[in-house]
């Protein structure tokens, strides 16, 4: 036999020319003995890796081997982890990236042969080939991170290979925001619809669209002139999902008192309201929203989406979105010379940095105006 034992665990093949080392896990727990065997050019490297695998077993850090593919694992992390603890919206979310992408690209590697490089290749390749955003794939990056942190805290992985990866760069999103003017005129051409209430609520108070959506009338106190942000009505795909606000701090209240034209305007949809309910009796659905159909019903959020952006290409306006309409609220604020950490409060930031991230491409407009006024005091001075 060409394969002679040098010690324990240690063998070399004289046809071959190579060492043999082998590595010892245990029983799985079926009692079925865990054995790995590995091949070595240098007798040298074959012991330094048997030295290696004993010292992790001496501290308690050896992996045991495992066949579990990625995919495998990213399936019992979504049905196990993610779904019981997070929002509907986020397992949604991470399901579509997972089964998108993630899977058909990386879902047959080995959990435990997954490299850095093959995930450095997998972002690059993401973008190149798809056409995804840095910013779409740092989502990708994130997810996988946190999901791969969990398999070394189970003891599954010897390290996060994520942690050694360079992520995509996350660019801050340049949304469209209308000017002060520009809003006027979309106040003005949407008078009378049912989208006045959507585009002043967004323009008004810079709610998002879930929280337009989901606006309760016994959130809207006229007594106090204060309009409570408690809940949120959004999708998770062909699901309509009605849940807390996004986060602690998105539940804020916000005062309308000096909003005359938003106060009427919701004394004007609580009457139709009112006289839709006498008019259809029994067929009317009192929802107890303030965005409804002529039925009472809820309106769907994907359809107040769709509907601005076709009123907005029907009369000849610049593109905007919800969101666009509470950048815009951002960006008017700032003009006013509203501080940052107010906009930030009223837009149910958690905190001042969040706010000055997604809005430094406004914000920054301003720099000009600061020069200004600097070389006007010199000037002044002279």
């Amino acid at each position: 036999m060409a394969r002679k034992r040098i010690e324990k665990n240690l063998a070399y093949d004289d046809d071959k020319k190579l060492y043999y080392a082998y590595f010892n896990y245990g029983n799985s727990k079926d009692g079925t003995r865990i054995r790995k065997t590995r091949t070595f050019y240098e007798e040298e490297e074959a012991r330094l890796s048997l030295l290696e695998f004993e010292t992790k077993r001496l501290r308690g850090r050896l992996i045991t081997p495992s066949r579990m593919t990625l995919e495998q694992w990213l399936d019992y992390w979504l049905d196990d982890i993610i779904q019981p603890n997070r929002a509907q919206t986020t397992y949604y979310c991470y399901r579509s990236i997972v089964k998108n992408h993630i899977v058909p690209a990386l879902g047959t590697i080995l959990l435990q042969a997954l490299t850095p490089q093959r995930i450095q290749q997998y972002y690059t390749q993401t973008m190149r080939t798809k056409g995804l955003s840095s910013n779409s794939v740092y989502k990708h990056h994130i997810l996988l991170h946190t999901a791969l942190k969990l398999a070394y805290r189970q003891e599954i992985l010897s390290d996060n290979p994520v942690d050694r990866v360079e992520p995509p760069k996350e660019l801050p999103a340049h949304q469209l925001y209308y000017t002060p003017l520009q809003l006027r005129e979309l106040f003005q051409k949407v008078e009378g619809t049912w989208l006045e209430l959507v585009v002043k609520l967004g323009g008004y108070l810079g709610l998002r669209r879930g929280e337009i959506c989901g606006l309760r009338w016994d959130c809207v106190d006229f007594e106090r002139n204060v309009i409570y942000i408690r809940a949120t009505r959004t999708t998770a795909g062909n699901l309509i999902v009605e849940k807390g606000p996004k986060s602690d701090s998105s539940e804020r209240t916000l005062g309308i008192g000096d909003l005359e034209d938003l106060i009427s305007l919701l004394h004007k949809v609580q009457r139709q309201q009112d006289a839709d309910r006498r008019e259809k009796g029994e067929k009317y659905k009192d929802s107890g929203y303030v965005l409804t159909r002529r039925d009472g019903t809820p309106r769907h959020p994907n359809q107040v989406t769709c509907a601005l952006g076709q009123f907005v290409r029907q009369h000849n306006l610049p593109p905007i979105t919800i969101h666009g309409l509470r950048h815009t609220f951002a960006s008017v604020a700032n003009q006013a010379n509203v501080p940052l950490l107010d906009i930030g409060k009223a837009l149910g930031h958690k905190d001042i940095s969040i706010t000055g991230r997604i809005y430094t491409h406004i914000f920054d407009k301003t720099h000009q105006d600061v020069l200004n006024k600097v070389a006007l005091c010199i000037h002044s001075d002279s």
